[in-house]
């Protein structure tokens, strides 16, 4: 099993070790992760539509994913709460935004969230399909989606090394740290609970919550080593992570920046970072992008060392 964990993050590594400063390189770069995710989701909803029982397979997606949603949530929510209240955050909060963000940034993120979800359903109808007419595409796409995902490893860690963050930089900011560390300690102690609940071992429910809101992903990881239930699952947990840290952002920026900042998790150094620069200013947005990147270089390698054991 640790033979496979490193042999599917050697290309993250990879990934991450090599430097590019063609800009038109990164504009690839980044295309090609979005095609990936897509593709990879893709495959995803056709290994579901593929299986026996398909109602009853989706009726316990999403059980598990609102059990970890329900579980997940509110104990990062109050993780957060209490660093919004410590000194080092009171200090650092120096949000200097007005009320007139333009709400259309908010509407185009959560309609390119559902897009995802979209391309999830459309796998699914295209793998029942087949199933109907005999073709049994299940095991061909699970193959395939483990390829797609060695190749979007690649693409992340190239991304992770190009982002412009300098271990200094990161280091240096002692709010993004204490937020990256929050909201990954709440989510493995809300891993534990959630795993009895769910009837999986505790390595399997933190591996479920260390997602961190990387719907794309987590679901592709989970899904890869768990099966396409699982992985599904962890799918619309992140999902829905992600459209309520919308609503959250607003609300809260200006009174609780870290717990704004972090509850939108992994993707507040990307999808998130509009909302979060319209609503708490410029201020906000180096913060973001250290929690975001911290958070998203720890999920990759803590889901499949989790699933390792």
């Amino acid at each position: 099993m640790l033979l496979g964990l490193l042999w599917i993050l050697l290309p993250l590594i990879v990934g991450y070790l090599i430097p590019v400063r063609q800009a038109g390189i990164r504009q690839a770069i980044d295309r090609g992760v979005s095609a990936s995710v897509y593709v990879i989701l893709l495959l995803m909803g056709i290994s579901l539509g593929g299986m026996e029982n398909l109602l009853g397979q989706l009726s316990r997606i999403g059980s598990t994913a609102l059990i970890l949603f329900l579980v997940i949530s509110p104990i990062n929510l109050l993780a957060l709460a209490w660093l919004s209240r410590r000194r080092l955050a009171r200090r650092q909060s120096l949000v200097d935004s007005k009320d007139n963000a333009a709400p259309a940034g908010k509407l185009q993120a959560m309609l390119g969230s559902l897009q995802l979800a979209g391309v999830v359903l459309l796998g699914v109808i295209i793998g029942a399909g087949a199933q109907l007419l005999g073709w049994h595409l299940a095991s061909l796409a699970e193959t395939l989606a483990t390829w797609a995902l060695y190749a979007l490893l690649f693409l992340i860690g190239c991304q992770l090394r190009n982002s412009g963050l300098g271990l200094r930089q990161i280091l240096l900011n002692r709010l993004g740290l204490a937020i990256a560390a929050t909201v990954s300690a709440s989510s493995m102690l809300a891993g534990l609970i959630a795993a009895p609940l769910l009837q999986l071992p505790w390595n399997e429910g933190m591996a479920m919550a260390a997602g961190f809101g990387w719907y794309s992903l987590s679901g592709i990881l989970i899904g890869d080593q768990l099966g396409p239930v699982l992985g599904g699952a962890a799918f619309f947990n992140d999902l829905a992570r992600e459209l309520l840290a919308f609503l959250l952002v607003p609300l809260f920026i200006r009174r609780a920046m870290p717990l704004a900042i972090g509850y939108a998790g992994a993707t507040s150094m990307d999808v998130s970072l509009p909302v979060i620069q319209q609503y708490g200013g410029i201020t906000c947005v180096p913060l973001a992008i250290v929690s975001g990147f911290l958070l998203s270089l720890l999920s990759p390698p803590l889901i499949l060392l989790l699933l390792s054991f």
